[in-house]
């Protein structure tokens, strides 16, 4: 009994969220308890089902969820306000009250660069390493699981240390410089922390050269970028289709509506750069046509339910044309929390297997994946799917 006991204890995994209060880590923490209680079933998790449900992934009631972010809002009270907008059933919020409140107790201070005056960037990242292994210890956790739901950044303006390990480091060192966006410090603090890393965002993260080699020269397992959820995952389904017959996309044009945090967020000209990069290149590389305009409003009134529209237009047979529209509606965050649950047990599992670096595998999850050029989703689900049995296997050898 005793062993057994042991081993349950050790198999104990943490996620730790970047952006840990806003919608997507609330949704996520309460869809765990929730879970792990028994009050819902994991409906949305692709990990519930064969071959992932006897991988040996990490249990759901084994993940402990903390985090690090700058907002003072609590998760519970994050909780009851999507409960108010009708995304989160009552009953839950009341299941998972007490969860929500021991999550929201390991939530520490996050990067907020306007207010880190003459510190380095290498002290920051090191106060939010401290952090992640401060969690770790203090729940006994085998692991811990980094996954950035923060807030869009616009895109990064290449500097030489982005490509240099050596010079990014000596860089970090001066607290007059500041090399790294937000997103990255995080997932250098990751990579000090021995943590595995998931981007869930467009912002760079660990997507830079120099970043990215420091994970796997340190035995990290990173994965990115940019969550899959909705518009983008139908995209993915949709367009291998019409290649598959035959048929060649004219153009692809699409809109999206949303309100709340990402709403107001992608309204900045700069932010929504980054989105929209990722959200066109799987796209264009799948369709051959360069025509894939989108555009993204904020709709305030529409909270965390975004809309999507998209207008296909296709040459058929002897020239003729095909005309394909779909209107895809959705609370955001419900579509995204199975998802961030998902990783954090494949990377853990991953972590558990000596993985290291960026892994190609999880493009599965994301519009704009590290290390690979493979966006049809019918073929990323096949490749998880392989490199989950021979991960499994190579773990427990």
């Amino acid at each position: 009994m005793h062993d057994a006991s042991a081993r349950q204890h050790a198999e104990r995994t943490g996620i730790w969220f970047v952006g840990a209060r806003g919608s997507v880590a609330t949704t996520a923490t309460v869809g765990l308890a929730a879970i792990a209680g028994g009050q819902a079933p994991p409906t949305g998790c692709v990990t519930a089902r064969e071959p992932f449900a006897s991988a040996g992934l990490p249990e759901f009631a084994d993940l402990v969820v903390g985090g690090h972010d700058i907002s003072a809002v609590t998760m519970t009270k994050r909780a009851e306000h999507l409960v108010e907008t009708g995304m989160i059933p009552p009953r839950l919020l009341a299941a998972t009250h007490d969860a929500l409140e021991q999550a929201d107790a390991e939530v520490r201070p996050g990067y907020a660069p306007d207010h880190e005056d003459a510190v380095s960037q290498q002290q920051v990242a090191e106060r939010l390493a401290a952090d992640i292994a401060s969690f770790r210890d203090r729940n006994g956790l085998a692991r811990v699981v980094v996954v950035d739901l923060s807030s869009t950044e616009p895109p990064v303006a290449p500097l030489p240390e982005h490509d240099d390990p050596a010079a990014l480091l000596a860089a970090l060192a001066d607290p007059d410089r500041a090399v790294l966006p937000a997103s990255s410090v995080s997932a250098y603090a990751a990579v000090l922390a021995g943590a595995a890393y998931a981007c869930f965002t467009p912002s760079a993260g660990m997507g830079l050269p120099a970043l990215t080699a420091l994970a796997r020269e340190r035995g990290v397992p990173v994965a990115g970028q940019d969550g899959k959820t909705g518009q983008t995952w139908l995209r993915t389904v949709l367009a291998p289709a019409f290649a598959a017959r035959g048929l060649r996309v004219l153009s692809w044009s699409g809109t999206n509506l949303l309100g709340g945090g990402d709403g107001a967020t992608l309204a900045d000209p700069d932010a929504v750069r980054s989105k929209l990069a990722t959200k066109t290149r799987g796209l264009t590389a799948l369709t051959g046509s360069e025509t894939t305009p989108l555009h993204i409003d904020n709709v305030p009134d529409l909270g965390d339910v975004k809309v999507a529209w998209d207008h296909v237009h296709v040459e058929g047979f002897l020239g003729s044309r095909i005309t394909l529209q779909t209107t895809w509606t959705a609370h955001d965050s419900m579509l995204a929390a199975p998802l961030v649950l998902d990783l954090a047990r494949l990377l853990a599992l991953a972590h558990t297997a000596g993985v290291s670096g960026p892994v190609p595998e999880l493009g599965f999850f994301f519009k704009d994946p590290w290390s690979s050029d493979v966006h049809d989703a019918a073929a990323q689900a096949v490749a998880l799917e392989d490199w989950v049995r021979r991960t499994s296997a190579q773990a427990g050898a």
